[in-house]
């Protein structure tokens, strides 16, 4: 197998087809519904809130909530009464059955239900599906993590309607150092790898770091993008909002396996296991509008690249250069 990552890929160009980049459809469908953009940001606590949650539903864009230290019952309920659809997020401990079955009896069916844990090819998937189908069976079901093709037909043949690909590739994510295993690194060549096998959608996860990620990865077989540290730090995110000694604010990003989020919602790091994330402080941006604007128009720049009307068509008109670096030192000095 080739391995390779985002930084190692460009796309080539092709003849453009269309007269303006307003003509170009950065659109994509999941679960019967079709969304303006292929992006959902990730389900931590410090990137999603319900706020954006809201404002991405009415906006037209995808996202799952997190399950940390939430009442998933009651935002059901809140979306609803918004007309709103509903995305939420479970792991596949006693707790989030329960959830489940609360959800069934009050006929509060979410639209989406992410099984989310950290290594996703295990039997506690595949019951939790099993008990997700039965119960709530009108629910669109997301699975994961993953990084192999038998896990992805694993899932699939457990019942998930999509998959979610990446293992530690997150920029706040440290699995790879203390566990050895992991997707950072080669992402994109496990998304690849993965999209080969698959026969429904795949939501690649992790490792994006510029807009012209996202394209890539739609190029490899990718139907939705989960991107955290690029919609961190706005207005509307989760995380905390501080002040440093020169008075710049940020907002604090950690992962959901790191010792800041489970010291706050574990009662600390459990001593079976060890963290496996970090902290960091992302530069305050403003509203998120402005980002989510900014990746729609590059989605759309990059249709013409080689004249595509619309987004999906990157996956059949693309092919791509293997390169060594990217990196513009005289931009990055400016």
């Amino acid at each position: 197998m080739e391995i390779f990552d985002y930084d190692n890929i460009l796309l080539l160009p092709r003849k453009c087809r269309v007269d303006s980049r307003s003509e170009c459809d950065a659109g994509v469908e999941l679960g019967g519904r079709k969304f303006r953009i292929p992006v959902v940001p990730a389900n931590m606590k410090t990137v999603v809130s319900e706020d954006i949650c809201v404002w991405l539903a009415q906006n037209g864009y995808f996202y799952v909530m997190h399950r940390f230290d939430f009442d998933n019952l009651q935002f059901v309920k809140d979306m609803k009464a918004k007309g709103l659809f509903a995305s939420i997020s479970l792991g596949v401990k006693p707790p989030d059955y329960a959830t489940v079955d609360a959800l069934m009896a009050q006929g509060l069916a979410p639209e989406y239900i992410t099984i989310d844990i950290a290594h996703g090819h295990a039997d506690s998937v595949k019951n939790m599906i099993a008990y997700i189908k039965d119960k709530l069976p009108a629910s669109f079901v997301i699975a994961g993590n993953v990084a192999t093709p038998e896990a992805v037909i694993d899932l699939e043949n457990w019942g998930a309607d999509a998959t979610k690909v990446g293992i530690g590739p997150g920029k706040v994510c440290i699995t790879k150092l203390k566990t050895g295993f992991g997707t950072g690194g080669w992402q994109l060549s496990a998304l690849k790898w993965c999209a080969r096998v698959a026969t429904k959608p795949i939501i690649a996860d992790g490792g994006i770091r510029e807009h012209g990620d996202i394209a890539k990865s739609i190029r490899f077989g990718a139907t939705m993008v989960m991107i955290g540290s690029m919609l961190a730090g706005h207005e509307e995110s989760g995380g905390e909002l501080v002040t440093d000694e020169q008075g710049k604010q940020h907002k604090l990003f950690y992962g959901m396996s790191s010792e800041t989020a489970m010291n706050k919602y574990a009662g600390g790091v459990a001593e079976y296991r060890a963290s496996e994330g970090k902290t960091i402080k992302m530069p305050f941006r403003g509203p998120v509008n402005e980002t989510i604007l900014d990746i729609l128009g590059g989605l759309r720049s990059a249709c013409t690249y080689v004249g595509a009307s619309y987004l999906k068509e990157l996956t059949k008109r693309t092919t791509f250069v293997r390169v060594q670096e990217q990196h513009n030192e005289w931009f990055e000095g400016e």
